[in-house]
């Protein structure tokens, strides 16, 4: 009854205001329901999981797609209401926002996230190697089903070495040293999962327990998801608000709780394993496998926005896990600065075509702003390492070429914005991490490149160019040589050292 409500315009004589109270009750009765309910159906699963003998990991598996339930089950709900991009929207943001809930919030919370480097490659690998893929289907470059077979099958290779820990046929084929690797990386994960997951022997009742939960997930989810996207077509909020950032956010919920408890007693691998195996499973389960049988609808700007961020986060969230041994509080800092940047990125693209450039302008400049204001304490603390050190430049220190570096960028882009549509410089941008390169140093080369992907991004409002195909070419050139000259920086350091 309530679902058909939904769907059905309201009659004449009934007032927007009398309309609206039932659809914000549904909203949040179903995500009540979803997120209790979620956490019930993860106890019960961890039971059943150990009745069957799985491993840790595997019991860490289980509870991530048990947990993944509710954003799973609204970006279906969706997608079979032919509205593709809130569902892809639902996906992806909630990636994100585990990135920055699960992570950047817990390493904030904690102090300290601690992780031992091969957890970071081996989960690693799984999810960014996913998140790629995605990237190439939601761009049009590769197939849905060809994509959905490639992360199955990844998938599935990586549940046999965490379910056998490299005791099986795959392992013997694997070479010896390698071999080696991942049984070492399987076991520091096992250890800490062994402690964050401890689930007493299911039963029967546990089974019942389970399906019934599950049902009532579903339900609450599509429920939910059906009543957000009715308040958001009465009041003209764009599909990728309504998915990506509000459905995401509220069906992120139950991995984010757990992400920070467990970050606050110290299981970093635990908190990074729910991290990204739900975000895996969400792009396989969520997107891909419903996409390949519903379609995901054409390319656009909108969706490879929200997809690049999905991607480009995870790869820096891992370069700081794997560089630092873990991820403190400027890291933490600096991944929450990203999703408030990621939000109001959001939100200018989808009123990019609403003429009403002061709303976009500011946006965008609230964005860069809090990007820079989480990047400060991380910046600091790199810059209080480079002190006192030469550059490639004689009589250059290296703190002193970076700011260089990031003013002469950030002066570029005051040009190109007080140029408007009459002139575009974003391709200049890449004066940043080209003078950057000379201070010998990675994380200040990837720093200064970071600052000119913010601004190429930002200066695509005033250019009139927001999220078309020439700001897409701007940003992937800017990121492009960032990358090269960072990758250069690394040789480089480690041919003086």
């Amino acid at each position: 009854m309530l679902l058909g409500h939904l769907g059905r315009p309201q009659p004449a004589g009934v007032s927007a205001g009398t309309a609206i109270v039932p659809d914000i009750v549904v909203f949040l009765a179903g995500a009540g329901v979803s997120l209790a309910m979620s956490w019930l159906l993860v106890s019960r699963l961890e039971r059943i999981g150990e009745r069957l003998g799985l491993s840790e990991a595997l019991l860490g598996m289980v509870a991530a797609l048990a947990a993944d339930a509710p954003e799973i089950s609204a970006a279906v709900s969706a997608m079979i209401a032919h509205q593709q991009r809130v569902g892809a929207g639902v996906v992806l943001g909630s990636n994100v926002f585990n990135l920055a809930a699960l992570l950047g919030v817990g390493a904030v919370v904690a102090g300290q996230i601690g992780l031992h480097r091969k957890v970071v490659v081996l989960g690693g690998a799984v999810a960014l190697w996913v998140a790629i893929l995605c990237v190439l289907v939601v761009t049009g470059t590769l197939p849905v089903p060809a994509g959905l077979v490639l992360a199955v099958l990844t998938l599935a290779v990586y549940l046999v070495l965490l379910g056998t820990g490299g005791q099986g046929r795959l392992g013997q084929r694997l070479p010896p040293q390698l071999l080696a690797w991942l049984r070492s990386a399987v076991k520091e994960e096992e250890l800490e999962l062994e402690d964050a997951i401890r689930p007493s022997r299911g039963r029967r009742l546990d089974v019942v327990t389970a399906v019934v939960a599950l049902a009532i997930v579903v339900a609450a989810s599509v429920t939910m998801e059906r009543a957000a996207s009715g308040l958001g077509q009465r009041y003209g909020v764009p599909q990728l608000i309504t998915g990506g950032l509000v459905l995401a956010a509220v069906t992120s919920l139950p991995n984010a709780v757990a992400a920070v408890y467990l970050a606050g007693r110290g299981r970093g691998a635990a908190t990074l394993s729910t991290a990204l195996n739900s975000n895996t499973l969400n792009v396989v389960a969520g997107l891909l496998f419903p996409a390949a049988v519903l379609g995901l609808g054409p390319p656009s700007g909108q969706a490879v926005l929200i997809t690049a961020w999905y991607a480009g986060l995870s790869l820096a969230v891992l370069a700081l896990a794997y560089r630092h041994r873990g991820l403190g509080r400027p890291a933490g800092a600096v991944i929450i600065g990203a999703y408030v940047a990621f939000a109001a990125s959001i939100v200018i693209s989808a009123y990019a075509g609403s003429g009403r450039p002061a709303l976009l302008a500011a946006l965008a400049f609230l964005s860069a702003l809090a990007l820079a204001a989480s990047l400060g304490p991380f910046t600091w603390a790199i810059l209080c390492g480079a002190a006192g050190r030469e550059s490639l430049l004689p009589g250059w220190s290296a703190p002193r070429l970076w700011a260089m570096s990031v003013l002469l960028a950030a002066g570029v882009a005051a040009v190109d914005a007080a140029a408007g549509r009459r002139l575009v410089l974003i391709g200049l941008l890449i004066v940043g991490p080209c003078i950057a390169l000379l201070t010998g140093r990675w994380l200040l080369t990837a720093l200064a490149g970071a600052w000119a992907c913010g601004l190429a991004v930002v200066l695509g409002v005033p250019d009139g160019i927001w999220a078309t195909a020439a700001h897409l070419a701007f940003i992937s050139a800017v990121a492009a040589v960032a990358t090269v000259a960072t990758a250069a920086a690394a040789l480089i350091s480690r041919a003086r050292s």
